[in-house]
């Protein structure tokens, strides 16, 4: 079975060294993710692209926009790119040199949609500062995706991260496309029940456990552990609105495809792991055809 991993990192950032080195045990980088992709049946990665400027700043505040996969330059084929947005930055000054360098970036064909990483900067999804972000996403046909639910940083402020905040603006931008990355975690009932209510509102099952083998083989023994993520999905009872991803380097790819496929139906495994992509993300289909 083709699989579509809507969710990944290669970007030099000092927590994905650490993590790839100490608990997943994966090799961060251009090659490691290229063998991973082979041995797993996986035709392409959608990669969220986030910079920092110092070692160990993510969330870094004085990243430029748009942020970019900044281990993956040139893009390899086999990835796409969720260019990523610091409202920070957007309001500073020179925000309009930036929003034309966003939109030159969405322009590219190996582009797939935006990134924004609520809770890891400090604005919820609806501030005014995210307005021009949201017109280029119409514009230009590519879905915005979003960062909820537990944040990888104790700097991030979950407030700002909850998959409530995003029903306001499901509703306020019904021509947007919106993915919820992570299923909200461990918010995932609200999650659902957002995904559930929005036409226009979709997840990805990405980032539900960190670390090697073993410590999914834990988890995946302890039934209320699964059973947090089942309830939600069987609530939602959208499994065409579920999309496969991983966040790696937070876990090794074969290991996190026997994990989701034990927390979805087999009936609906070609729809997550691969046709649901088509739905969010309409530019992948070109860049399928040039493979």
């Amino acid at each position: 079975m083709p699989i579509i991993d809507v969710h990944i990192h290669l970007s030099d950032i000092e927590s994905f060294h650490h993590t790839a080195r100490d608990l997943s045990g994966v090799d961060y980088s251009v090659a490691g993710l290229q063998a991973e992709f082979a041995d797993n049946d996986v035709v392409l990665g959608i990669g969220m692209g986030v910079e920092e400027q110092s070692r160990g700043a993510f969330p870094d505040t004085t990243a430029s926009n748009p942020m970019a996969l900044d281990l993956a330059r040139p893009m390899p084929p086999f990835l796409m790119e969720c260019v990523g947005i610091n409202p920070v930055q957007l309001a500073a000054p020179n925000s309009l040199e930036q929003l034309d360098a966003i939109e030159r970036r969405l322009a590219s064909p190996d582009v797939a949609g935006i990134k924004l990483y609520a809770g890891y900067y400090h604005y919820y999804v609806t501030d005014p500062v995210y307005g021009p972000i949201y017109e280029l996403a119409k514009q230009y046909d590519v879905p915005v995706v979003i960062h909820t639910g537990d944040t990888y940083s104790i700097n991030g402020l979950l407030k700002y991260s909850h998959p409530l905040t995003v029903d306001e603006l499901a509703y306020q931008q019904r021509d947007v496309r919106i993915m919820l990355c992570h299923l909200g975690d461990p918010w995932v009932m609200d999650a659902a029940e957002v995904v559930s209510k929005n036409p226009n509102v979709y997840a990805d099952l990405s980032g539900l456990l960190v670390g090697e083998k073993r410590q999914f083989s834990r988890f995946e023994s302890e039934q209320l552990f699964m059973d947090h993520f089942r309830r939600a999905l069987i609530y939602a009872d959208r499994y065409d609105k579920m999309l496969f991803g991983t966040d790696w380097p937070l876990a090794p790819i074969d290991v996190y495809i026997d994990f989701v496929r034990q927390l979805v139906p087999e009936k609906h495994h070609s729809d997550v792991f691969y046709r649901n992509a088509f739905r969010v993300f309409p530019r992948i289909a070109q860049r399928l055809e040039q493979l």
